[in-house]
């Protein structure tokens, strides 16, 4: 087997070890078979585990602390790619897990609002940091089976940090709901001790040994990790010679598919409405004369189901099936909003009301959370090589954030304007949506990282 070399410094490193199987494989009719592939399962979810830990962190920041954290999580985003390119994956979450911690105790023991804004800030620097270093860690770490419904549980650990939050926060006070935040902290930081670095990242940065144990950790000892491991070696050579990549080099025009697929997705996410819903979820139901207590609880416990649904569905149904029915159900949950807006505006059907706003907000949250909510992120993670990942990710995790600040900032004064109008426009947004997706989004399940990579940035 030809050798190949080095990335940074050009050693030679020997790869007969990586190509040679590590177990033996027969044929049994038409089927080969692999012994103990269970076993190679149990780290990945482990790591999944440990790193969706800090998307539950995410939930609990988002919930507490609204759009105030959002500013802090622009920041988190803009140097998100940079501090997980030049640390590693882990390093990044664990970073960000210090931050967040620091955050949370300078909230809880804050007594004016200079401790306040410095701790929301920090949680909201986390928040943006992991927000783009979680999906993109699972992804490089999953097998293509697995990859989009172990992807998914990032928004799934997001939307449980934030249930969980809203329900006890009916009952407790702030202060006291800080402390639930200090807890994935802490999970996730020294959870980070016990799982491997991204491999890829390994073999970007030239540590081929650093690489194999990672990899072989990933797949199990008894696993045979040759195939994959050339394909992810050759795919990285085939970028060793290119430039480290800028933000301008990402509008080149092999990029150029990417990064609209990325940037597309995530501001109809946003200007779609949802941040806006989330952050004032109460005032919506309260003024279409829902009780608040209620119309909030039911609205965190519908999130978790679906999200699992959507986890399950990920990697059988696809990303496009699953983000068409998404859209779909965005645009319907609109329209009945808006309708019960519209009717309350012109004292039409008034005992209509309520239950139009219920099962209209119901159906938004069901729709985004089996789709729009998780899939964006799924489909980021995958469709840019590891080359330009942390620039594109940067980009593209800022712009995420910069949509949130604007929709969550506005949407007080869009429903002043029109109530019924607001929820037509994030209708409107969404149909859009749906042209988009049927148009330039690619499917991506059962594919590696490097197929995918090739197809769309040939």
């Amino acid at each position: 087997m030809a050798n190949k070399y080095d990335i940074q410094n050009s050693d030679v490193v020997d790869r007969e070890e990586i190509s040679t199987p590590f177990i033996m494989t027969e044929k049994v009719g038409d089927h080969k078979v692999v012994g103990n592939k269970g076993e190679s399962l149990w780290m990945v979810l482990l790591s999944t585990f440990v790193a969706v830990c800090g998307s539950f962190e995410f939930g609990c920041v988002y919930s507490v602390f609204g759009s105030t954290a959002t500013i802090g999580a622009m920041i988190g985003a803009a140097t998100s790619g940079r501090i997980a390119d030049f640390l590693g994956r882990k390093e990044a979450m664990r970073v960000s897990s210090v931050i967040c911690l620091a955050g949370w105790l300078a909230v809880y023991f804050a007594k004016g609002t200079v401790s306040l804004d410095i701790g929301r800030l920090s949680t909201g620097y986390g928040m943006g940091l992991v927000s783009y270093v979680v999906p993109v860690f699972i992804s490089e770490i999953a097998p293509k089976n697995l990859r989009g419904g172990l992807a998914t549980l990032n928004q799934l650990m997001i939307v449980c940090g934030v249930s969980i939050t809203l329900i006890i926060g009916t009952f407790i006070s702030w202060r006291a709901l800080t402390l639930i935040g200090i807890v994935p902290c802490f999970f996730l930081f020294f959870g980070l001790f016990l799982i491997p670095e991204s491999p890829r990242w390994l073999a970007k940065v030239g540590r081929w040994k650093d690489f194999e144990v990672a990899l072989r950790k990933l797949r199990g000892k008894d696993a045979d990790i040759s195939a994959e491991a050339e394909e992810i070696q050759d795919y990285i050579e085939t970028l060793r010679h290119l430039p480290k990549a800028k933000m301008l080099d990402l509008f080149q025009r092999r990029y150029l598919l990417s990064l609209i697929i990325g940037l597309g997705l995530m501001l109809i996410q946003q200007f779609g409405g949802i941040n806006g819903i989330c952050f004032y979820v109460s005032h919506v139901f309260e003024s279409a004369g829902v009780p608040p207590n209620v119309g909030t609880i039911i609205y965190a416990c519908l999130q978790v189901p679906i999200t699992g649904l959507g986890a399950f569905l990920m990697d059988r149904a696809g990303r496009r099936l699953l983000l068409f029915v998404s859209s779909s159900g965005l645009v319907i949950g609109c329209l009945l909003v808006g309708t019960s807006f519209f009717l309350k505006a012109h004292e039409m059907s008034l005992d209509w009301v309520p239950a139009l706003a219920l099962i209209g907000i119901l159906t938004y949250i069901g729709s985004f959370s089996i789709g729009m909510g998780a899939v964006p992120w799924v489909i980021m993670s995958e469709i840019f090589p590891i080359n330009i990942k942390g620039t594109a990710g940067s980009l593209i995790t800022l712009v995420n954030w910069f949509a949130s600040w604007v929709v969550s900032l506005s949407f007080n004064f869009l429903m002043s304007w029109s109530s019924y109008g607001t929820f037509f426009l994030f209708g409107g947004v969404n149909a859009v949506g749906i042209l988009f997706i049927a148009k330039l989004v690619p499917e991506t399940k059962g594919r590696t990282l490097e197929e995918i990579q090739a197809s769309i940035n040939a």
